[in-house]
């Protein structure tokens, strides 16, 4: 239960953090779509560890095999399965884990409701298996490309305090990829690492905020009532580990506004409507209006810190938790590939919804 994602472009993905892999099948993807390892391999080189001074020295490759779903270079309609192996678990720098719940992580509470859980690096509740989501959503972003014409991306946009201005109509992947913490303003981008990396000597993490966008989609995708455009993406970026919120287009800042200058006013030019403001972020009524999608999701500060912290252990015995173990300092600059990807999961399965109730 609750391994599974999306409707007729379904995930499910498997795997613990220090098991000998993880993965991911994908069913629904149509046929015939240009797909090998090379489509997938980027995203996760976006998404491993060791990949700068700024994130988990853990040192994965993350080298993805489709195991099945593909001939000759090509999808065949039927479940697409793809695994990365683990290769550099270190099980026993958790070995007081075993005893002891860690703070603000969820070993006490998946002890709570299994009765049993993966302590070594915290199994199934580990950014590891995000690995299974980043490959999906490669695919599902080359769908989206290709058949559709819409690019999904996003940045970092905040760390604690620190807060960069971007516009999400004109953001390039370019400029999120011009530096280590994927903030498309460079200045900021600096400010951001070196408090970054102010934590990491400190011991201690520190969150912030991911922005999404999606450009290009057009009106009609998404469903009335329960399975609203917007309450999807919600469901899909409160999935991923460390993510505390959602806000989308004016967000909780359109509470200080009036109806009348918060409405999106409407206007036609060569047979297309368009808006004049964004403030609804893309979507009105649960439905895209062919606007700009864009929205934020708040990380909190990892939970792993290299400080003593007071805990229970499984006997429910109060005691204290050295701090140990590799861990990001920030999430976010990893997080960037994870909110892209459960974005297009998201946006594909209501295109194939879309396309199969209205043609």
């Amino acid at each position: 239960m609750g391994n599974t994602f999306g409707h007729l472009f379904r995930i499910t993905t498997w795997g613990e953090s220090h098991g000998g892999g993880v993965g991911v099948v994908v069913d629904g993807c149509p046929p015939r779509l240009k797909l090998t390892e090379a489509d997938i391999q980027p995203d996760l080189d976006r998404r491993r560890p060791g990949q700068s001074k700024i994130v988990t020295p853990r040192k994965e490759s993350d080298t993805v095999q489709i195991l099945s779903g593909t001939f000759e270079g090509q999808t065949l309609g039927t479940p697409i399965s793809m695994w990365v192996k683990n290769e550099d678990q270190r099980s026993e720098a958790y070995n007081e884990m075993a005893v002891k719940f860690r703070p603000s992580h969820a070993d006490y509470t998946y002890q709570a409701k299994f009765g049993i859980r993966a302590w070594p690096g915290g199994g199934r509740t580990s950014a590891r298996e995000t690995i299974g989501r980043v490959a999906a959503g490669a695919i599902a972003k080359k769908i989206l490309r290709e058949r559709f014409g819409v690019e999904v991306l996003a940045y970092v946009n905040q760390v604690q305090t620190i807060c960069a201005d971007i516009d999400p109509n004109n953001v390039k992947f370019a400029e999120v990829e011009a530096n280590i913490v994927r903030c498309p303003d460079q200045t900021v981008a600096k400010k951001m690492i070196r408090l970054i990396e102010k934590m990491r000597g400190a011991g201690n993490t520190v969150g912030g905020i991911v922005t999404g966008v999606a450009r290009g989609v057009p009106a009609g995708w998404g469903e009335p009532v329960f399975d609203r455009l917007e309450a999807d993406l919600a469901k899909a970026m409160l999935s991923l580990p460390a993510s505390k919120g959602f806000d989308i287009g004016s967000g909780f800042g359109g509470i200080t506004m009036t109806g009348l200058e918060h409405n999106d006013a409407f206007r036609a030019k060569g047979g297309k409507v368009f808006t004049t403001t964004n403030r609804s972020g893309g979507i009105q009524g649960g439905i895209s209006n062919g606007q700009t999608i864009y929205f934020r999701v708040p990380f909190k500060p990892v939970a792993t810190v290299m400080h003593e912290q007071d805990t229970v252990n499984v006997d429910f015995k109060n005691t204290t938790l050295k701090g140990r173990g590799r861990h990001d300092p920030c999430v976010l600059p990893r997080a960037v590939p994870m909110v892209e990807a459960m974005t297009a999961l998201v946006l594909v399965d209501h295109a194939l919804r879309h396309q199969a109730q209205c043609g």
